[in-house]
């Protein structure tokens, strides 16, 4: 019996018809989230898709997350839009590439293992923030109006923007379109699952665009200059703003931003496959390659987004083929149908950022993050509230400040047990962690012993006792013994103690 030898194509790309079929899903979901994430940050539509393309072909051929997505997030967008704002867009190039610089070198020194160190809650915080705002600047988009600034005037400006907006035609039929695309939006997955088969994104973009044209509303439309037009690398005098303590600001809250969310998103990918585990220094390293190549380019920064990256799984991908190969249709596209995009409404894709804001929003986690654990829901809710109120950077400061602080008082749990028989010395018996935020605490309970009495404290329970506690120690030591009283016996915690053992061996051998 012969066997036929498996062709090369084969060999080489087992799964070349899962990866092709999945790419081409994942590249329906990414053109309208590429566009709608560059409108709202107020660049040109076409480098949302430059990100999109590098994403693919420079990111996704590299190693690191062989399933994850990456380009131009949701998540990035109230920072683009401010530092564009703030610095101007050539700017923008200098701080995508210095991410990317950072990113590598992250990756390099074997760093990326430790952004799952960062809390939870500060991260999800930071996302509900992010949400929050972006939902609300977005919603002016919707109505056709300029949205305020800052955070709080976005928000109490909301009510003067939709009286306005219902008291004129154009803006009650950009917001009538708006709202139509989230519902598509919410109604998407109970539909058959033939369906189905359109992603949802595109699918409410596509109706939106179709109603705008049948209708002939008047609503505004997506700009179009032109891909190499859009792209405009970075020029040389722009690179002296890095001397900006601001600009430097900005580029540290890319980089931990960009950093973390694309971690994260690994670890929840991960979870929806039996493939490869990600290799979390090489994905900082691919993330970082990536947002270098934008920057060159002038474009927006890319992180591993969720939503592709889940699409990705769910439509059967087996390789990194399929990322690269949307990489390719979003080239094509940007190549060859780049006019098209004139005809989708702002109101569309500001419609498709409100619904990707509100799943930054973790609700109903955060009732059950409440019931469980009070104190990560309350970083939670600061971080987020402290972006909206204040800036991206300084919130995430905030959280991260209130994550370690939480973090140093549940280490310092410590428990005084003081056993009294009437007769002879009061024994008191420390246990835990012995640090200076609970040593109020501790000399309260201890000067409360009486005073005539002899004291042992057994510190063996102690596993650490820091410099402060120490010294306040000796000190209530002397203090209590010089009342007339025998000398306060004090038991070593047992690591202290194996220590000086330890250092008495020597003199023992000698």
């Amino acid at each position: 019996m012969t066997h036929q030898k498996p062709t090369g194509r084969i060999s080489r790309f087992p799964h070349l018809r899962q990866d092709f079929a999945a790419s081409l899903v994942v590249f329906l979901v990414a053109l309208p989230l590429c566009v709608g994430v560059a409108v709202a940050s107020g660049v040109p539509a076409e480098l949302g898709l430059v990100t999109g393309i590098v994403g693919g072909l420079v990111t996704g051929l590299m190693r690191g997350s062989s399933l994850q997505v990456s380009g131009p997030a949701a998540g990035l967008t109230v920072l683009v839009f401010e530092a564009v704002r703030e610095f101007g867009l050539p700017a923008l190039g200098v701080i995508v590439l210095t991410t990317g610089v950072l990113q590598l070198a992250m990756g390099a020194l074997r760093l990326g293992r430790y952004f799952r160190a960062i809390s939870v809650s500060v991260v999800e915080g930071m996302l509900a923030g992010i949400g929050l705002v972006l939902i609300a600047g977005q919603l002016y988009a919707a109505a056709g109006a300029k949205a305020p600034a800052s955070g709080p005037a976005k928000i109490a400006g909301l009510p003067e923007a939709a009286v306005d907006a219902f008291g004129s035609a154009a803006g009650s039929a950009s917001l009538v379109l708006g709202a139509g695309t989230v519902a598509v939006l919410v109604l998407w997955k109970r539909l058959p699952a033939m369906v189905r088969t359109v992603p949802g994104p595109l699918a409410a973009v596509g109706l939106a665009t179709l109603a705008a044209l049948l209708f002939d509303l008047p609503v505004a439309t997506v700009e179009v200059r032109g891909l190499l037009e859009s792209v405009q690398p970075p020029p040389l005098g722009a690179f002296g703003d890095l001397a900006s303590v601001g600009l430097l600001g900005t580029i540290v809250a890319f980089t931990l931003i960009a950093s973390a969310e694309s971690l994260f998103s690994a670890a929840a990918v991960d979870r929806l496959h039996d493939g490869p585990r990600t290799a979390y220094d090489k994905e900082l390293m691919a993330q970082g390659a990536g947002n270098a190549v934008c920057g060159v380019l002038g474009a927006l920064p890319m992180t591993a987004v969720i939503v592709r990256s889940a699409a990705n799984v769910q439509a059967g991908a087996r390789t990194k083929a399929s990322r690269v190969l949307h990489g390719v249709w979003l080239l094509l596209f940007a190549a060859l149908l780049p006019d098209l995009l004139a005809y989708i409404p702002i109101p569309a894709l500001a419609g498709i950022l409100v619904h990707a804001g509100a799943k930054l929003v973790p609700v109903r986690s955060l009732v059950a993050l409440w019931r469980e654990h009070p104190g990560e829901a309350l970083i939670l809710v600061v971080t987020a509230v402290s972006i909206v109120a204040v800036s991206m950077f300084e919130g995430v400061l905030i959280g991260l400040a209130l994550a370690v602080v939480k973090t140093a008082w549940e280490a310092s749990h410590i428990r005084l047990e003081v056993v009294d028989k009437g007769a002879g010395p009061v024994q008191a018996y420390l246990s835990g962690n012995a640090t200076f935020l609970r040593l109020p605490k501790i000399l309260d309970s201890l000067e409360a012993l009486p005073q005539d009495r002899p004291v042992e404290l057994d510190l063996s329970g102690l596993h650490h006792l820091d410099h402060a506690c120490r010294t306040a120690l000796e000190t209530w030591a002397e203090r209590h013994s010089a009342h007339g009283t025998e000398p306060v016996k004090v038991t070593e915690p047992v690591k202290a103690r194996q220590a000086a053992e330890a250092a008495t061996e020597p003199a023992r051998a000698g």
